[in-house]
């Protein structure tokens, strides 16, 4: 899909959701005329920052506070468009009770107020949920690991925006604090021009562990140049796993880590993953896979040489009920998962967020994987 007709979707998607709000809830509440029209107005208002959002997100030369003003009506139009269609399902419940209509007009306004009060608690709280990283800690036993091992599973950074040098940072110093023995970044690092990433990206230099530092592509990557991002990646002392692996610990106790590329490069047209050049020498060892999709699971013939797969992408969702969407697409969504007898999936849920600051049902994660 070209960015034109990408684009063109997604306004007209969000202009559906804005006219289903305006006709099916606010000009629906029993509220006085004046104070309808002041929630039209802000409605109107909102629509207008999701089509200013694509040229703040893209060409960031508006001030921060502005982008996050620029960044919220997409999640708030989406919150409220799912509490609409309660709504919607509610009143015509109550319309068809046998109260009198007196009663009936009594619960249809407590229902509206109860509406409003919910579309700002739902947004304040997702707005709060996207300013934490929360740590998940996961225990994975891996067969034949002669000894454990600690990994720090970042992914779904997306660089750029309001994913800022401060927040890499901050998010670099929570690491460090966790003794691991590798730290991998499963895709989705940049999300804007790499002139732009720059000041962000040098902070993840500052990255320790025992076993350094691994990173594979994902599809936002192909979208701002992915071979300038893989070599500025690696300039930081940052590895990126190219569809092949390495081993990790002692000689016969540790592991095989592989990395391929996004299933993206398929439409790309470069850069595309190779499963067998990424195991080539791993048989009869514990291997750890790296690769940003979940759904590329689906693509690899025979997983019986891979014990854990490693994932992003998915967000978890992101923001309630988006998850039930994304599991539409993906086979996981977030979390451990036994695909079959010899491998293990993980779905990390994003250590950042696309699109508005807000999460809610899923929270932004830095994954502690615990392997045994």
């Amino acid at each position: 899909m070209n960015i034109s007709l990408f684009f063109i979707i997604f306004i007209i998607v969000f202009a559906f959701q804005t006219l289903i709000i305006k006709k099916r809830l606010i000009n629906k509440l029993d509220f006085n005329y004046k104070t309808k029209k002041y929630l039209s107005l802000f409605l109107y208002l909102t629509f207008f920052g999701v089509l200013m959002y694509p040229m703040a997100r893209y060409f960031p030369v508006v001030p921060n506070w502005l982008y996050f003003l620029l960044s919220l009506p997409i999640g708030m139009i989406f919150l409220t468009f799912i509490i609409t269609l309660l709504h919607e399902i509610i009143s015509f419940g109550i319309s068809k009770t046998k109260y009198t209509k007196n009663r009936r007009e009594f619960f249809k306004k407590g229902l509206d107020i109860g509406v409003i009060s919910a579309v700002i608690a739902t947004n304040v709280k997702a707005i709060d949920n996207a300013r934490h990283v929360e740590l998940e800690v996961v225990d994975v036993k891996i067969n034949n690991l002669k000894k454990p091992y600690k990994i720090i599973q970042i992914s779904d950074i997306h660089i750029g925006g309001l994913i800022t040098k401060n927040f890499i940072k901050s998010m670099v110093d929570k690491i460090n604090l966790l003794n691991a023995d590798i730290v991998v970044i499963t895709g989705d690092l940049v999300d804007t021009k790499l002139e732009f990433a720059r000041p962000a990206l040098d902070e993840l230099k500052n990255l320790q562990s025992k076993y350094g530092t691994y990173f594979i592509v994902g599809n936002h990557e192909y979208f701002h140049g992915v071979k300038p991002i893989i070599d500025y990646v690696n300039s930081l002392g940052i590895k990126t796993l190219e569809n092949e692996n390495v081993y990790i610990g002692e000689k016969d106790e540790g592991f095989y880590l592989a990395g391929v590329y996004d299933r993206f490069g398929f439409r790309y047209g470069s850069y595309i993953p190779d499963i067998n050049k990424a195991l080539e020498n791993c048989e009869n060892n514990p291997t750890i896979l790296l690769a940003h999709q979940p759904k590329y699971i689906n693509e690899i013939k025979d997983t019986k040489n891979i014990d854990l797969i490693l994932c992003g992408h998915t967000h978890g969702g992101q923001i309630f009920p988006f998850n039930f969407l994304v599991k539409l697409e993906q086979p996981y969504v977030k979390g451990l998962h036994q695909h079959n007898d010899t491998t293990q999936v993980y779905v990390n849920k994003g250590t950042g967020f696309w699109g508005p600051p807000m999460r809610l049902g899923a929270s932004s994660e830095i994954t502690v994987l615990r392997l045994s």
